[in-house]
């Protein structure tokens, strides 16, 4: 039987931005990062009130078509519970379609925030495979939830109807390693910039990316030397280079001066993993030509609060 939640329950979700793929780990790899949103919900008499400040104010709906309400739907859901009314305010810092998993960490917040309010029946496990299913692969929603690095898979049910599984693991990251962002001041549509990859890819070409990839899992634990190697890939940054003009030339560039450099996620966002800071004058470059510059650490597990007025 569903349990009806209490009026006044309160959830605060703070849940990391991430980056995906990292190279070569297309769909796969994952890396959580200290940007956060704050999502708080609170459970009320009646209705849905949603605030938004920060990113994506005066641009997301404010109904039931808001990502977080229907994260928390699906939570709730999940978790067999019933809240008559919601009041949610999110206060975003991720910027929104950037290839910094700001859909992502919206999905997990939800789904976070009902697994909260209904008394936490859900496992790590389903809060992952509920956020994930937002995007159709779990390798944002795995790092926002778990935190750290992580290895994602789908596991796609032989009947072909079924809902796939979505599943991660955490990989330990050395305490060296830091990140550094150069965002440009445009969006990029994840599906506009999937349209461009080919249907087929070379048996050469897979053979790299599976290696690159295993290094990459082995340069993020213990060997950081290897993160140049590990970022090469040859799957998808080489096709989005064309749609994304100022995204490839900063790859370029910085990949030249031996920095391990890759597009975030669809991108446009310019990711460096390094031991060493960037050099500040590459990073006054990218300021005046119009990158925002965020150095980041690699974060930990989404976070949450309950409480009661």
């Amino acid at each position: 039987m569903a349990i009806d939640l209490e009026v006044g329950t309160r959830v605060k979700i703070r849940v990391p931005a991430s980056s995906a793929n990292l190279g070569p780990g297309f769909d796969t790899l994952g890396l959580a990062l200290s940007l956060y949103d704050t999502v708080e919900v609170e459970v009320t008499a009646s209705g849905l009130d949603i605030e938004v400040f920060g990113e994506g104010e005066g641009e997301v709906p404010l109904d039931g078509s808001h990502l977080v309400v229907k994260a928390i739907r699906q939570g709730l859901t999940a978790a067999d519970a019933n809240a008559p009314g919601l009041r949610v305010v999110c206060h975003n810092n991720i910027p929104h379609s950037r290839g910094l998993g700001s859909s992502a960490a919206a999905a997990v917040a939800g789904v976070v925030a009902a697994n909260g309010l209904a008394g936490f029946p859900l496992t790590d496990d389903q809060v992952v495979q509920l956020s994930s299913a937002f995007e159709g692969h779990p390798d944002n929603a795995a790092a926002s939830v778990l935190g750290s690095a992580v290895v994602s898979w789908t596991e796609i049910p032989v009947d072909g109807r079924s809902t796939p599984s979505y599943r991660a693991v955490t990989v330990p990251v050395h305490e060296s390693i830091r990140a550094t962002a150069l965002v440009p001041d445009f969006h990029a549509s994840t599906q506009a910039v999937r349209r461009v990859l080919p249907s087929h890819v070379t048996h050469t070409d897979a053979r790299f990316n599976v290696s690159r990839a295993a290094v990459m899992t082995v340069a993020l634990q213990n060997h950081p030397e290897l993160l140049w190697e590990g970022t090469r890939d040859r799957l998808h940054q080489p096709y989005r280079a064309d749609v994304l003009p100022v995204t490839a030339e900063w790859i370029n560039r910085l990949r030249n001066r031996g920095y391990a450099a890759y597009l975030s996620g669809a991108g446009p966002t310019v990711m460096v993993l390094s031991q060493d800071p960037v050099q500040e004058e590459i990073l006054d470059a990218a300021r005046e030509a119009g990158l925002r510059v965020l150095e980041l650490a690699v974060a930990d597990r989404v976070s949450v609060e309950v409480s009661h007025v």
